[in-house]
């Protein structure tokens, strides 16, 4: 059949048309196409395939330069001049961004620090072609084929450098554009205003912009001068005061604050903001736990009550080369290790390096749970647990003939005021007595450094505690004395977030809905976190020399009262109308505020930053020991008022309440303990 010429028109026409929609949907579907090729490429999943991109645009940039510079009209001469470049300036290229490691680079995260070696790296091929313009003669040999225009080099330098950045910057881009739309696409997410627009606001705001679940409504930041502006995409709405509108306005469900180096003071002061309104509120890592790699900026937490003591300004791990060579390479003996402290110290130690580690309490449970805790955290290192009463003198000197440890850190003791309020006898024998026997087993196998883990309770003592810690420094100076081992003895207060600490039983109190109980509205009580007393701890027993007293400086005491109160607030209660707190009066031995240093002692700095130093004091060091076997054996007898006179007897400034010294023993109260 034949076609007529308009019938054979039309239907050309019409097979254009399929063709041109087919191939405008191809070229649509195109980037969809190649971005998952180019990210491979950009992951270095695809051998070559940077080498290949980059020598393109290199490339097409000379190429580019030569017809900018002569106007599109490129002579014979100019062709041959390219020809004979094009291969020598590609290779150079890439064997400098290969080897000065642009190529391990990822595109998908490119950023500032990337394409500074980026511009660096190409910029040396560019230095060597303009002193080869330079240095070169105009009248030597072969100068036209070698002296290549300026009018060239500098702009393929600049093409070149674009065209790099750009192919990467797409890569970004495009990654960016599906982690947003993937967030947006997750249901039920949350509307987030971020207190803070400084570096840790705007890594927040990347990272968070990358994950579902968040709808990131802008900044609030106390600088006036960033209102308005707009950080890593985010306008800054406004300042803190009008925090509780902004809430309102932009229907927030929480603010995250993004202030890595919040002092307590302002924190408190945002906390009580957002309490208010009231709102949820969490808070990214502190720069040390940053800094330590224990975790990244986008690993937000509740606020606990150490944010607002201020008391995390030690980062862990950092203990500089006189504290490492005190423990790194030694065995090293940790008695207590089953404690908070003594646990700490385990773990810390690990950083240390001692070429093994013994690990002693006499609770099996908490042994065999921090063996298995140390084991993952160093599967490589040496450790060596051991369960045992430094009570029982033959138990202890075995331990320390089979391990011969060159290091003790002695954590081991009874520290619970009321209770050995109540069991002053076991307080002697475990303080006292075991003390002894850990100091006499240290002696006959040659113990070059020990560390004995005292208490702010020892100086001007109320109670038996603090009576046998006392104690207990003064013996360490008897037996440091008779020999050569290195000692000290470290003094500080209260811990936060230990078995005893007063913050774990408010956190129980408030749970149950209270009351919260202190024992006095104006007692006041120094409080440090665990691993900054540890940390402390190691530094000041690399100084230890002839029985010196460390005393770690724990910052201005704080009044328990305060602290019942910040911690109901950070519950979200209100102390008194949600949970009442009750006045329940002072118990036996207890201070209304622990001190650092006792009569006729003196503080002096060290090299290190919180450590203070007593220097020893000296005393009748024979009669103290016939005071010492007198106690012991008062103690064994089970006569509990002749261990508290006794104690008193012995120069420790332990004064026994009247009162206290006839009571029945009965099972110490710790519900109000502050301790």
């Amino acid at each position: 059949m034949s076609l007529s010429a308009d019938e054979f028109t039309d239907r050309g026409a019409t097979l254009n048309g399929k063709v041109a929609v087919q191939a405008w949907k191809t070229f649509q579907q195109l980037p969809d196409r190649l971005l998952p090729w180019l990210r491979r490429a950009g992951d270095g999943h695809i051998r070559g395939a940077q080498s290949a991109i980059d020598g393109a645009i290199i490339a097409l940039s000379f190429l580019a330069a030569y017809l900018v510079r002569f106007d599109g009209g490129l002579s014979r001469a100019h062709l041959l001049q390219f020809a004979l470049w094009l291969p020598v300036l590609v290779a150079g290229r890439l064997l400098l961004l290969s080897s000065l490691g642009v190529h391990r680079f990822l595109w998908r995260f490119v950023c500032l620090s990337d394409a500074i070696a980026i511009a660096r790296s190409l910029l040396w091929v560019t230095a060597a072609l303009l002193l080869l313009r330079w240095l070169y003669p105009a009248g030597a040999p072969q100068a036209y084929w070698l002296r290549l225009s300026v009018g060239i080099v500098v702009p393929e330098y600049l093409l070149s450098l674009c065209g790099v950045l750009a192919i990467r910057g797409a890569c970004r881009i495009a990654q960016e554009r599906s982690d947003r739309a993937a967030a947006h696409a997750s249901p039920g997410r949350k509307r987030i205003l971020l207190y803070g627009a400084g570096r840790a606001g705007v890594m927040l705001a990347h990272e968070l912009a990358c994950h579902g679940g968040f709808d990131l409504v802008g900044f609030v930041d106390d600088d006036a001068q960033k209102t308005g502006t707009v950080i890593a995409g985010l306008r800054v709405l406004g300042s803190g005061g009008e925090l509780e509108t902004l809430v309102r306005a932009s229907q927030t469900d929480e603010v995250f604050i993004s202030i890595a180096t919040a002092s307590p003071r302002l924190l408190a002061r945002i906390v009580a903001r957002c309490r208010a309104i009231p709102v949820k509120t969490r808070i990214v890592p502190s720069v040390e736990e940053i800094v330590a790699g224990r975790v990244n900026i986008s690993h937000l937490r509740e606020i606990h009550i150490e944010d607002l003591l201020g008391r995390s300004s030690v980062v862990s791990g950092e203990f500089g080369p006189y504290a490492r060579a005190a423990y790194a390479g030694k065995r090293v003996l940790v008695t207590g290790a089953g404690g908070s402290i003594g646990s700490e110290l385990s773990r810390q130690l690990l950083l240390l390096r001692p070429s093994r580690l013994a690990i002693l309490d006499k609770d099996e449970n908490s042994i065999y749970e921090l063996e298995n805790e140390l084991k993952m955290r160093a599967p490589d290192a040496s450790m060596q647990p051991f369960i045992a009463d430094m009570k029982v003198r033959e138990r202890m000197a075995a331990v320390l003939a089979e391990f011969r440890p060159q290091v003790v850190l002695h954590a081991a003791a009874h520290k619970h005021v009321p209770l050995m309020e109540q069991n002053p006898c076991e307080a002697v024998l475990n303080n006292i007595m075991g003390l002894k026997h850990v100091l006499e087993g240290c002696r006959q196998v040659g113990v070059e450094r020990f560390v004995f883990i005292s208490s702010d309770k020892a100086v001007n003592p109320t109670n038996v505690m603090g009576a046998t810690k006392r104690a207990g420094e003064k013996l360490l100076s008897v037996y440091t004395n008779a020999g050569s081992m290195r000692a000290a003895s470290v003094r500080f207060g209260n811990v936060m977030g230990s078995r005893g600490s007063v913050i774990p039983l408010f956190q129980r109190q408030i749970e149950k809905g209270g009351p919260v109980t202190v024992t006095h509205p104006d007692i006041l009580r120094f409080f440090m976190t665990i691993p900054e007393a540890v940390q402390l701890v190691l530094r000041a027993g690399s100084l230890a020399r002839y029985n010196e007293t460390f005393v770690l400086d724990m910052g201005n005491p704080r009044r328990v009262l305060d602290l019942a109160r910040q911690m109901i607030e950070l519950a979200g209660l209100e102390p008194g109308r949600d949970i009442p707190i009750v006045i329940t009066g002072l118990r036996p031995g207890e201070k209304m505020e622990e001190e650092l240093a006792g009569p006729g002692e003196s503080l002096f700095g060290t090299r290190f930053e919180k450590v203070l130093e007593i220097p020893p004091a000296a005393f009748e060091e024979a009669a103290f020991r016939r005071d010492v076997e007198a106690l012991i054996e008062t103690a064994r007898n089970g006569d509990r008022d002749g261990v508290i006179e006794s104690l008193a007897a012995m120069d420790l400034g332990y004064q026994p309440p009247p009162a206290f010294l006839s009571q029945p023993v009965e099972a110490a109260s710790l519900t109000a303990c502050a301790s």
